[in-house]
């Protein structure tokens, strides 16, 4: 639950999630009306037992999707999507101990998920962005200095913005960027290059879902396409390009992208029709059908998923 939501939305989650209790602090709780809360302001709930509880088989979250295309939806993900996610990311990029991942998504947002865990994780170190800092260029670049921020996230359109006005000269010192939320243009690949030479820059994609992202492209190659493409599928996930017999499409021909693996979500919260539509395939199978819009293609000597869309 964002507090910058209109009170609106913050009631309509409220009432379709019904939770047992809201974790809260300070002027927040007026938001809340009479649900139960965890005012975590008072110290009596930091005598509870600290030990792990089970929790493999409960659902991680629920996040709450835009709502561009009617009332917002409940994406219940699971624990092992989660892990999974997380191990993944771990094993590709190697995050160390002497590592900063600055957060700065907000986390009503579902990448925030892998910014507050993955350091965590492994033990590395996690800053914290200033509420509304994720927007601000000359923040970024300020924080990322003082703090030796080592590896952050963009969507694509503020990574724009980020180059063109940010002094990124301040920003040397990064090891990793990661972009997804939008597609990623070939021209803005080419900037990000040109002004931080040396700096990993990865084209993730993935529906809320699907526990975040389900496929990688590293954009180190010399030869940048137009239209970045979203990659391979990661560790313990499939793709599957299919046509409307759901049937697989030659290469190169665009049919709907088909997610399966361990990231699928659960369904949507208390939307069983639209879970029975969506979260289906052709075999039965614990798939996401993702809409229309993707195709196979091979770039050098790799072939990799891009999107239409």
């Amino acid at each position: 639950l964002d507090p910058a939501y209109p009170l609106e939305r913050i009631a309509y989650m409220l009432e379709d999630s019904a939770p047992v209790a809201v974790l809260a602090q300070g002027a927040t709780r007026a938001l809340l009306g009479d649900v139960a809360v965890v005012d975590l302001d008072q110290p009596t709930w930091q005598h509870h037992a600290v030990d792990n509880p089970q929790v493999a088989a409960v659902s991680a979250y629920v996040i709450y999707t835009s709502g561009s295309t009617g009332q917002p939806k409940g994406v219940i993900n699971e624990h092992p999507g989660v892990v999974n996610r997380l191990l993944w990311m771990q094993d590709a990029y190697g995050l160390k101990a002497d590592d900063t991942v600055l957060q700065k998504t907000p986390f009503s947002f579902d990448v925030s998920v892998w910014e507050f865990f993955w350091p965590l994780f492994i033990g590395a170190r996690l800053v914290m962005a200033r509420p509304g800092g994720h927007k601000d260029p000359a923040y970024l670049c300020e924080v990322i200095a003082a703090e030796q921020v080592t590896t952050l996230h963009f969507v694509p359109s503020m990574l724009d913005v980020f180059l063109a006005h940010g002094d990124v000269g301040q920003a040397a010192g990064l090891v990793r960027v990661m972009c997804s939320g939008e597609a990623l243009p070939g021209s803005l690949v080419r900037r990000f290059k040109q002004q931080l030479p040396g700096i990993g820059l990865y084209n993730l994609y993935g529906p809320t879902e699907a526990a975040v992202d389900v496929t990688a492209w590293n954009c180190v190659r010399p030869d940048v396409p137009d239209n970045t493409p979203i990659g391979k599928s990661i560790a313990n996930t499939r793709l599957y390009v299919l046509d409307s017999q759901l049937q697989p499409v030659p290469l190169g021909v665009v049919g709907e992208l088909f997610i399966g693996g361990v990231q699928v979500a659960r369904g949507y919260l208390n939307r069983p029709e639209l879970t029975a539509e969506r979260f289906s395939g052709p075999v039965h199978a614990a798939m996401y059908r993702t809409g229309p819009g993707a195709y196979c293609r091979r770039i050098s000597s790799t072939w990799a998923a891009t999107m239409t869309r």
